[in-house]
């Protein structure tokens, strides 16, 4: 039988952890507590603290709350959600990850000091760059991929900045493009806001990918991360599948594999990555 090796450093990082365990603490004093959007973009360890007694809501929902306790994920939050906090007598559980925080601090004190377009590298509509435009009363630009650029007056100032999830590849490819069209004499900063216990992540699962003849990358379906690193799993091993869970193994993978290797994103449970290993097992005993 083929061996399987969970990846140990695959799985959520440190600010998702500080969240996860936050909202178990309020679940535990008996309370109710609201969750403003998915707490992590997996809907197996969403599903499994709302049968604790979470409720996940929109910010349309948080207008209407009152006198609740709502907890904010590690994405973060823009000045705005703070402020409907207070107006409604809402108890704000602050789960926001620490570099996220010190970004958004970055990004407003640039904005307040004023004088240079506020470039921000990230997803569109993400959690995480919805907090940090927020910060610049939505005038910072956002800029995908070099593509996005076109939307910068590269006659003014700029200053640039990344999502904490990005790639470093990518925020430098964003930075020579940037240099390379800005005008004559005018100035150009950036701040590498990377967060590297994400992005270290990236050569470590090459390397585990290459090591095996099958990898199942466990990643939920509206997770960023889990896209990318995927991806880059699938680049070095072309028998890599993202699986959602358990039930979206299929037995034909793993012809001929004598070394199966599950990994996952910074949103994925161990013990989700610990279901898909006994899954795994069971198919191939049963073959």
């Amino acid at each position: 039988m083929a061996s399987i090796e969970i990846d140990k450093e695959s799985g959520f990082c440190f600010g998702v952890v500080t969240a996860i365990r936050k909202a178990e603490e309020e679940l535990a004093k008996g309370t109710p507590l609201f969750c403003l959007g998915d707490i992590v973009h997996n809907s197996a360890e969403v599903d499994r603290l709302q049968s604790k007694g979470m409720t996940t809501i929109g910010h349309a929902d948080l207008s209407s709350l009152r006198h609740a306790k709502v907890l904010l994920r590690a994405h973060g939050e823009p000045p705005e959600t703070y402020r409907t906090a207070a107006e409604n007598d809402i108890e704000i559980i602050d789960a926001t990850c620490p570099v996220v925080l010190r970004l958004q601090e970055r990004i407003k004190l640039a904005y307040q000091k004023g004088g240079s377009q506020i470039v921000i590298y990230g997803k569109r509509g993400h959690a995480e760059v919805n907090g940090l435009v927020g910060q610049t009363q939505g005038e910072a630009i956002v800029v995908e991929d070099i593509d996005g650029l076109s939307q910068i007056d590269f006659s003014c100032p700029v200053t640039l900045y990344s999502q904490t999830t990005k790639s470093l590849e990518g925020f430098r490819e964003v930075i020579d493009t940037i240099r390379s069209r800005m005008a004559e004499g005018v100035a150009f900063e950036y701040a590498d806001t990377i967060c590297r216990q994400v992005a270290n992540r990236v050569e470590h699962l090459r390397a585990f990918a290459r090591s095996k003849d099958v990898v199942l990358f466990v990643a939920g379906a509206k997770s960023s991360n889990g896209k990318v690193l995927f991806n880059h799993c699938l680049d070095e091993n072309a028998r890599t599948y993202l699986v959602g869970g358990p039930s979206d193994i299929k037995g034909e993978w793993f012809a001929g594999a004598e070394t199966i290797g599950i990994c996952g994103a910074t949103s994925t449970p161990r013990w989700l990555m610990e279901d898909v290993e006994q899954a795994t097992l069971q198919m191939l005993d049963n073959e």
